[in-house]
């Protein structure tokens, strides 16, 4: 074989493999923009690079993959209803008190769940792998609790927060309070 046929064939092999790299890495750009949605967008934004922020995504699902993530029991699953609705109604007298038993909630559905509770920006980058479309208002609800608890919210924002932390709690309840009453049955 000449030398350069030899020249012209790895080059080819090269070609391809570099076409078949850029593929999957493509694959895999689209397959993360899918799964995270918008949690796609604020890692980039956040580490500046996509490469960066899909390792970092990528570290995200390893590490929940460890984690023993089950759904609620169905007493658990009534007994989180139940209190969900006493914080809303509790809102109309005292939305202050009730954004704290929101955050407080949610944070007993996800550790009863199996993640584990630690600083805050931890247990939402956890929550994101399995609940990527509600993370953000997970985020906002608790900058407005924050905020609550430094210097005041408006009746406004905390209603925006309880709106907010009733998105997570319902998709880490797997279904709407608002069936809770009309099913006795796990919804799947």
């Amino acid at each position: 074989m000449e030398t350069s046929t030899l020249i012209i064939i790895v080059a080819v092999v090269i070609a391809v493999a570099a076409v078949a790299w850029f593929m999957l890495q493509k694959r895999r750009t689209e397959a993360l923009k899918h799964r995270f949605g918008p949690e796609y967008d604020r890692a980039v934004k956040e580490h500046g690079d996509p490469r960066k922020a899909e390792a970092a995504l990528g570290a995200r699902e390893k590490r929940v993959e460890t984690y023993h993530v089950v759904s609620l029991n169905p007493a658990d699953r009534d007994r989180f209803a139940a209190e969900w609705k006493a914080a809303q109604a509790r809102f109309v007298d005292s939305p202050k008190a009730a954004i704290q038993d929101a955050d407080r909630l949610v944070g007993e559905v996800m550790k009863t769940r199996g993640y584990p509770m630690s600083d805050f920006e931890q247990r939402a980058a956890d929550i994101s792998v399995d609940h990527p479309r509600v993370v953000d208002n997970y985020r906002r609800a608790h900058a407005i609790a924050l905020r609550n608890q430094k210097e005041g919210a408006t009746t406004e924002e905390l209603r925006t927060a309880m709106v907010h932390y009733r998105t997570l709690f319902e998709d880490l309840l797997d279904y709407p309070v608002a069936q809770h009453a009309e099913h006795t049955e796990v919804r799947r």
